[in-house]
């Protein structure tokens, strides 16, 4: 249902701010134990993107065009949906407005709308994605002219990015450098193409489990690693990328380096309505308990996904178990009892080493392992390419979003 007949000033119960993977997820999870709730989503675009498959689409094994779906598709029927971009909150009077200047009132909040990726903050990026040779997987737009030009290249300099953290898919940087390089080791032209992986921060992988059997392929494709790189500005017509790089004295040197290929992921921040209101942390992410995900301020709040301020990979991994911790939690809140369920801090990267096979990492809080099957998580398997290419996109549209909780094991509060 969507929103024609509004007037100025709305009155709702839940309202789910978001309609991505998390906003739908939860909302197709909380109205499969409750169909009589009046749950309210608010979310400005008509398109609903599975972005984990992106990767896929410059690595030349996924068609873009099955990323994206009509939000109108994939919303609950039983929700209300209002087609709007929230301007700011006010959790003490439990009140939103919106960018057409009504206001939502509110009993329970769900916050979930994502990060938001601020290209602007990398100088003259936004002027040359998608030509050039400058491209992005974390773009819709600009996949499929990833694997475009990772065919064109023959020879010359290939840089890839990977920005300061919290990003959402912290292994999706490097992923585009191994698909990239898997196929130009199979055309026989890896030898003639210098490849260079700059990263702001001072290790390959979070988690160091996996950083050894990640180096072997780093090693096996000959790429070059530059720690402490953080890429500030671009110039496509020049081809010339400018980084600024620490050194071991914590000194700061701009050092310019010219591409054929440049792979560009930009810094991402939490919403502007987010970091300027009272829910935010120190960070401006949506501040909630790491375990319960309820706001420490305001237990009428609970968020989920990119946005909480918490140390979790940003995947659609965490956000399957974070929709049944948030779903419970909220009903149980709603009844004064104590809150059932716990995160762990669930995250998972499929890490496509190679096109057909991919190193499955699944990890919590601390970096504790968390494997789903009972198999060595630092080897690279063909089971589990299948599990990102094939089952995890068909599960995501006909189970995720439709409120089927697969794989999804949680501690309870004690």
């Amino acid at each position: 249902m969507n929103d024609q007949h509004w007037g100025p000033s709305i009155s709702a119960d839940i309202v789910v701010i978001g309609g991505g993977t998390a906003g739908i997820g939860f909302v197709a999870s909380l109205l499969k134990r409750d169909p009589q709730l009046k749950v309210t989503v608010i979310e400005p675009s008509s398109q609903h993107y599975y972005q984990p498959a992106w990767t896929l689409v410059g690595g030349g094994a996924f068609d873009v065009k099955d990323t994206v779906r009509p939000m109108s598709q994939v919303m609950p029927r039983q929700a209300t949906w209002i087609q709007a971009s929230v301007s700011a909150i006010d959790p003490q009077s439990r009140q939103l407005t919106l960018d057409d200047q009504r206001t939502v009132s509110y009993q329970n909040l769900v916050v979930c709308p994502g990060l938001r990726l601020a290209w602007e903050k990398i100088e003259g990026l936004q002027e040359s994605l998608g030509q050039h040779g400058v491209t992005s997987n974390y773009s819709y737009q600009h996949a499929q002219y990833t694997w475009d030009q990772v065919q064109k290249l023959r020879d010359g300099r290939a840089l890839f990015t990977q920005p300061a953290m919290p990003i959402k898919c912290a292994g999706a940087p490097q992923k585009a450098l191994y698909l990239s390089c898997d196929y130009w080791r199979k055309s026989a032209v890896l030898k003639d193409i210098n490849v260079e992986f700059n990263l702001a921060g001072a290790a390959l992988f979070g988690v160091p489990t996996f950083v050894p059997p990640l180096m072997k392929y780093i090693e096996q494709y000959d790429a070059q690693l530059a720690f402490n790189s953080n890429l500030v500005k671009v110039d496509g017509p020049a081809k010339t990328a400018w980084f600024d790089v620490k050194d071991a004295d914590g000194n700061v040197s701009r050092v310019a380096k010219t591409f054929d290929l440049l792979h560009v992921v930009p810094p991402q921040v939490a919403p502007d309505f987010i970091a300027q209101s009272a829910l935010a942390d120190a960070g401006g992410w949506c501040e909630v308990d790491p375990h319960s995900l309820q706001h420490p301020r305001y237990p009428d709040v609970f968020a989920l996904g990119d946005i909480c301020g918490t140390s979790n990979a940003k995947t659609a991994a965490a956000v399957r178990k974070q929709v049944v911790v948030v779903a419970q939690n909220l009903l149980a809140a709603r009844k004064q009892q104590p809150l059932p369920l716990k995160y762990d801090g669930y995250g998972s990267c499929p890490l496509t080493v190679e096109k057909g096979k991919v190193i499955l990492a699944e990890f919590g809080y601390g970096g504790k392992l968390l494997p789903t099957f009972p198999l060595d998580p630092t080897v690279a398997r063909r089971s589990a390419w299948w599990l990102k290419a094939t089952l995890l996109p068909w599960f995501y549209w006909h189970g995720m979003l439709k409120g089927r909780e697969w794989l999804t094991r949680l501690s309870r509060i004690d």
